[in-house]
């Protein structure tokens, strides 16, 4: 198995590729790791730290050939490999691709996967290691470039069905969670590699005006969890920029020079006109990049949960605009929709006649996924068994 994975700079790749390795060996897959960008710079020992892109761009392609023709001898001897590089790269020579397709075609990869996280995060980290020549929207446009990038090259090399985005984020600090030690996001990528029998999902539920203390919130939360256990889920809530969208225009509206905002790793300030600058690319981004998401899985599970009842009336579903199109895009792709459906009131036409099954509640659901064979059941000992 070879993976290719990218993403753009800011994103601490080799650490994260660092824990995939270390779960597939411990899964029974030793699986190697090749940084193109770490061998690049071990081979240019002149070149400081954070600097190789200001290199001439002839200098910087040769070295990169010579790189990769020692990283295909060494993939050739080894079995399960992951090599981290970039599609593209944009600094000051402007935009410009980052492999060579005849070494690409001779790697011959099984899979090409573009990391992906939210960009404040990104952001961060670029301050994090000293990158100050950059704006918000700079890191929009290089994210959007790497996805389509990365995606013409597992098309042109090896076709349709090769080709994944995967959101890097663990919890708020898109690291493994503390107390479990548990990297969900790593722990997807190796299933990608190693269990093809696993069915991929996309999670579809409402994300936005829930609060997080209440009922639904923890409802949601529970359905993703569970979810999880028996599939490949493609997440939309591993990506969460929407939130920049409010911090914007209140800080807009009380005239705020700066936004402040925690990405977990470290709190960063953040001038409110950058953050208004790309609110046009966040829901932009979102909108394409959750079809996408959907188009890359096998189906799409949706939870339509109940508002609690109020003074003005009973138990109202919270179903939101973008589940509805996420289930009728799926549907239009020829994907099975399933939609677990908990609100005392029956759903619409719209949501029935997309859907392949409707359920009352996700142990019902659980229950027929398991019974009509979608869950693959491993034998002991076996990965994620």
């Amino acid at each position: 198995m070879r993976v290719v994975v990218t993403g753009q700079v800011g994103m601490d790749k080799k650490a994260f590729l660092q824990r995939v390795a270390a779960i597939a060996g411990r899964a029974g897959h030793p699986t190697g790791l090749l940084n193109v960008g770490e061998r690049m710079y071990a081979e240019a020992p002149d070149v400081p730290d954070g600097r190789i892109l200001d290199l001439p761009l002839s200098r910087l392609n040769a070295l990169r050939r010579s790189v990769f023709k020692d990283l295909l001898r060494e993939a050739a001897d080894a079995g399960d490999v992951l090599v981290n590089t970039h599609a593209t790269f944009r600094w000051r020579h402007g935009l410009f691709y980052a492999f060579d397709y005849d070494l690409m075609k001779a790697l011959d990869a099984d899979l090409y996967v573009v990391l992906v996280d939210d960009i404040d995060r990104v952001h961060a980290r670029l301050l994090r290691d000293g990158h100050t020549d950059h704006t918000l929207k700079d890191l929009m446009v290089w994210r959007e470039e790497e996805i389509l990038a990365t995606e013409l090259l597992s098309q042109i090399v090896r076709g349709h069905g090769r080709f994944y985005i995967l959101a890097r984020g663990t919890g708020p600090a898109g690291a493994p969670d503390e107390a479990t030690g548990s990297d969900p996001a790593a722990e997807t990528l190796v299933r990608l590699m190693f269990c093809p029998q696993m069915k991929k999902a996309y999670l579809s539920y409402p994300m936005s005006h829930l609060a997080p203390a209440s009922e639904t919130f923890a409802r949601v939360e529970r359905f993703r969890s569970e979810m999880k256990r028996y599939f490949v889920c493609f997440d939309p809530g591993d990506l969460e920029e929407k939130p920049l969208t409010a911090r914007a225009l209140a800080a807009a509206e009380a005239g705020h020079k700066f936004v402040t905002v925690d990405t977990g790793e470290r709190e960063v300030r953040i001038e409110t006109s950058e953050l208004l600058a790309i609110l046009s690319d966040i829901d932009g981004q979102i909108y394409a990049r959750d079809f996408k998401l959907i188009d890359q899985a096998d189906m799409i599970i949706s939870l339509v949960p109940e508002r609690p009842a109020g003074p003005s009336g009973g138990a109202r579903p919270v179903l939101a605009s973008g589940v509805e199109r996420e289930l009728q895009h799926a549907h239009e792709a020829a994907k099975d929709v399933f939609v677990i459906w908990t609100p005392p009131v029956p759903p619409s036409p719209f949501v029935t006649e997309t859907a392949t099954k409707v359920f009352r509640t996700a142990p019902e659901a659980v229950e027929f996924f398991l019974a009509k064979g979608y869950v693959h059941q491993p034998s002991p000992g076996s990965l994620f068994a």
